[in-house]
């Protein structure tokens, strides 16, 4: 019989490769998707049809515990991805980010303790560092919550470590540095500039050019997820990432090159994308080495490999951002 797992938010960017991927390897999934009165699924709608047929798609919310206790119910693993992830929203509706994030993840924790989950995999995030005071960033680098965002992860977190300690519920928080890739929306860096490339224009708009990120191609992402789910689950919290870092200028220039054949092309400042002066988090860069000890995971693809990837999926699909070739939609 095949192993049943649940994976939360995979509607989601990485959610939904995550249940792909699951598939592809003869798990039992069950896809927990938030509720829309239209039946939209995400990001589901990328997953090959032969491949989404094989998932049970379950739609609500994970604010509602008695609807998480009757999905949880039965399954044997469950990867914790459903949660609020844009940082610029968090400013403006912080208490929408501890009921989802927060009480969300509490939802699917008491749920797996009732019916003895067998491992909780939790979806962290290194925003939950800030702005690095030593690099590369371990796991042990202390945790500074400089948005509203990061604050409910760092929560989220410490109720997986409570559960662990308090209950001996088998938990890991899987700690991911940028991840990038199809399907990641448009809010993101690396989609919101293609985005604008390949409407044809050539004055980019993006916040500030500084900030230095450690970006993960999803399908290393992924396989970062599927190894430490062979683990116990002996509540540690766990880095994804590459060791280098980048900063948001050189990588627009980067992806300008690909894109832009004779070079032209310029970046404007966009206030909208700035974040409070002392919020900003201008270093992330990490290290991998409990990943790699643990399961020997290692990135394969290099960041120009992975934006050559994402370039070719969004020339092919870009219509699913609501791209035209006539006009810039974001």
């Amino acid at each position: 019989m095949a192993r049943r797992v649940l994976v939360t938010g995979a509607d989601g960017f990485i959610g939904s490769h995550l249940a792909e991927r699951l598939v592809k390897d003869g798990f039992a999934v069950k896809a927990m998707v938030r509720y829309q009165p239209d039946g939209q699924t995400g990001w589901l709608r990328d997953v090959p049809s032969d491949i989404l047929a094989e998932m049970e798609v379950v739609a609500g919310d994970v604010r509602d515990a008695a609807w998480v206790r009757s999905v949880v119910k039965g399954v044997d693993q469950i990867f914790h991805l459903a949660a609020l992830i844009a940082i610029p929203y968090s400013y403006h509706a912080p208490e929408s980010y501890m009921q989802v994030n927060v009480l969300g993840t509490l939802h699917v924790l008491e749920a797996a303790r009732e019916f003895g989950v067998g491992h909780v995999l939790i979806t962290s995030t290194s925003e939950v560092y800030g702005t690095a005071m030593h690099l590369p960033m371990s796991e042990a680098h202390p945790l500074q919550a400089q948005s509203p965002y990061a604050a409910s992860k760092i929560a989220a977190d410490k109720l997986g470590e409570s559960f662990f300690r308090s209950y001996g519920l088998p938990v890991t928080m899987v700690r991911p540095f940028n991840t990038y890739g199809p399907r990641q929306s448009a809010r993101a860096i690396i989609p919101g500039l293609m985005v604008q490339m390949q409407a044809g224009k050539r004055e980019i708009l993006l916040g500030d050019t500084r900030p230095l990120r450690d970006f993960v191609f999803v399908e290393d992402t992924v396989e970062g997820f599927i190894r430490l789910a062979k683990l116990a689950g002996e509540g540690l919290e766990v880095n994804i990432a590459t060791g280098t870092a980048v900063s948001m200028g050189d990588l627009a220039h980067t992806l300008g090159k690909m894109v832009f054949p004779d070079g032209y092309f310029s970046l404007k400042n966009d206030p909208e994308r700035m974040r409070p002066a002392t919020s900003e988090v201008f270093n992330l860069c990490g290290d991998a080495s409990r990943l790699e000890a643990l399961t020997g995971w290692k990135p394969t693809l290099s960041l120009s490999q992975g934006l050559e990837t994402m370039l070719a999926w969004f020339r092919e699909k870009g219509n699913l951002y609501g791209y035209h070739s006539e006009g810039y939609h974001l």
